[in-house]
């Protein structure tokens, strides 16, 4: 009869444990020094427990099967390796097309007066013509490749930012008018880029906006169990 899977990964994480254990006795056979709090080893099953867009806390050692790291790129999960000391500075990508280059400009300035936040400006840098779907796909593959945590487009309208962005895999995009729609797309849709319209919105509603959207978090798992269907039709789809 073969084993069943959970009861695979059991024995697989104890005897890597045993394994880690015995290294961080000396070769002299002094008293072996007492294993840290943290995973040693994170399995598909510790991402899921995470959550979508969560953090898994493992010693700096720790193994990372092949399952959990794919797992973890696709729900935006951070694996975190040993105790950092502090929170490193929230990676923000933004970039915007002609339409909303002088919102941009506004927004980085915004950012910059928040605190632990580090931008990445990718574009566009002045205001003559260019197409948006360049930018939010600048963005997107910035947030779908782990380079930021989030992404900020700005258009004309948001609209065409938003569609654009999300054709990149692992991408949530949300084009956000208000305070309500920011927080209701982290809370509800675990939104990972916020889309804005340049010429919809003033510099006062778009610093609401993006507070909301960067301090609001993802919420309970009703909501993710619903994310993760979005998730599987993207799955399903991909070639």
């Amino acid at each position: 009869m073969s084993m069943k899977s959970k009861e695979l990964e059991s024995l697989i994480r104890s005897l890597v444990e045993q394994y880690l254990s015995r290294e961080s006795t000396d070769r002299r056979g002094q008293e072996r020094v007492s294993p840290a709090p943290d995973l040693k080893v994170v399995t598909e099953s510790d991402v899921r427990g995470a959550g979508l867009g969560g953090t898994v806390v493992a010693a700096a050692n720790a193994i990372v099967t092949a399952a959990a790291e794919d797992l973890a790129a696709a729900w935006g999960v951070t694996i975190q390796r040993g105790n950092t000391g502090r929170k490193r500075p929230q990676k923000i990508a933004i970039a915007a097309d002609h339409g909303g280059y002088a919102m941009k400009e506004e927004l980085r300035a915004f950012l910059k007066t928040l605190g632990g936040i580090e931008v990445l400006d990718l574009g566009t840098h002045n205001d003559q013509s260019v197409d948006y779907p360049d930018f939010a796909q600048a963005v997107a593959e910035a947030v779908s490749l782990r380079k930021a945590d989030l992404g900020i487009v700005i258009d004309g309208a948001g609209i065409g930012s938003s569609i654009a962005a999300n054709k990149v895999p692992g991408i949530r995009a949300a084009m956000c008018y208000d305070v309500a729609t920011a927080r209701n797309s982290r809370e509800h849709n675990f939104a990972n880029v916020l889309t804005l319209g340049g010429r919809m919105i003033d510099s006062t509603r778009m610093r609401e906006i993006v507070r909301t959207f960067l301090e609001t978090s993802p919420g309970e798992e009703r909501h993710a169990a619903r994310v993760r269907k979005i998730m599987e039709i993207e799955k399903k789809y991909l070639k």
